[in-house]
């Protein structure tokens, strides 16, 4: 590890001497990197013999030569260790394209290392994983389109697509080969969306975007996105743009919930919450009130269950109702 953090003060020096707008002596390094002077000698000398153009002059102090540019892949240790996380959490993807253009990005990195670097990264990549559930338990799966999406919002350009949408169980088709593909046909909706934003939510991906069918943003799971092309055509770009309220989104037909949530289950809650919280306030020790807005009662109702006990329904009353009744189907369920 001392050595890596010798290669991690070279590499802060190299870009402190190139972009340096101040004196900078060998008294000045040693302060700024809390080392000895000496230590800076010895590092400005292994940067000599790196052939890298390291100046001095008495009035200006320690520089590198202005026509010297730094190699585009000179990482920290903390720096790689960065991105072996970002590159591990892509890597636990269902998404094939995903993993594979991540492993590829992997590659890349790994061939220009240092050894001590090198050796530095596979140690890590081995003993990092992001998510058990996603690393071990996901079927690599086609899909996705994530990469014409995302040049599609860099381009402020629209989208095209087949969206296939999620089935009803409560249909009246009989159980023939016509009714079927007429089902088909009716869940395989044509789409044209401006395309706003990728979001990652639990274990798969979402657009965020302008329906022009629906004429309000809609939110699209990526994996059910077929037949996907980018128009000609650009969608005016939304000046301040407003993240938080697009993700977080709520209209009159939104409920306003409240629960009492105990400390053990406090984080866990907090993290996870599929909409924005409002308000919390610590009512008593170990125990905490949280007031938030959702659409979905029956969604809500099925994620609070997960707490058991751990945290309490005060309104709507409607919402525990449709707690108790979903209790006693399981319970009547489990009987039978």
């Amino acid at each position: 590890m001392d050595h890596l953090k010798s290669t991690d003060r070279l590499l802060k020096l190299i870009t402190l001497l190139q972009g340096n707008s101040e004196r900078l002596t060998v008294q000045k390094l040693a302060e700024r990197f809390g080392v000895t002077k000496r230590t800076i000698y010895r590092d400005l000398n292994k940067l000599a013999t790196l052939e890298i153009p390291v100046t001095h002059d008495v009035f200006e102090g320690y520089g590198i030569k202005k026509e010297y540019t730094i190699p585009p892949l000179m990482f920290s240790s903390k720096e790689l260790a960065t991105l072996i996380v970002g590159l591990n959490f892509v890597k636990s993807q269902a998404d094939k394209q995903l993993c594979y253009d991540a492993e590829a990005v992997e590659d890349k990195i790994r061939q220009v290392l240092p050894g001590p670097l090198k050796l530095f990264m596979d140690s890590l990549s081995e003993r990092t994983i992001v998510d058990p559930f996603l690393h071990f338990g996901v079927e690599k799966v086609d899909g996705g389109n994530w990469y014409q999406i995302s040049s599609a919002i860099a381009g402020r350009k629209r989208i095209e697509f087949d969206y296939l949408a999620e089935r009803s169980s409560t249909t009246g088709f009989k159980k023939t080969d016509s009714a079927r593909n007429d089902r088909e046909n009716k869940y395989n909706l044509k789409r044209i969306v401006d395309p706003y934003m990728i979001v990652f939510y639990k274990d798969h991906w979402n657009l965020i975007g302008f329906s022009h069918k629906r004429k309000e943003v809609r939110n699209y799971i990526l994996n059910r996105i077929q037949n996907l092309y980018i128009r000609e055509d650009q969608y005016k770009e939304i000046i301040d743009f407003p993240i938080e309220a697009i993700l977080f989104r709520s209209d009159k037909r939104a409920y306003q919930i409240v629960v009492e949530v105990d400390e053990k289950a406090d984080r866990q809650f907090k993290a996870n919450l599929p909409t924005k919280i409002v308000k919390k306030n610590e009512i008593k020790p170990n125990k905490f009130r949280y007031q938030f807005t959702f659409d979905n009662l029956d969604y809500m109702n099925r994620w609070l269950l997960q707490f058991a006990k751990d945290v309490r329904v005060i309104r709507p009353k409607v919402l525990n109702e449709k707690r108790e009744e979903l209790l006693r189907e399981l319970l009547k369920s489990n009987n039978s």
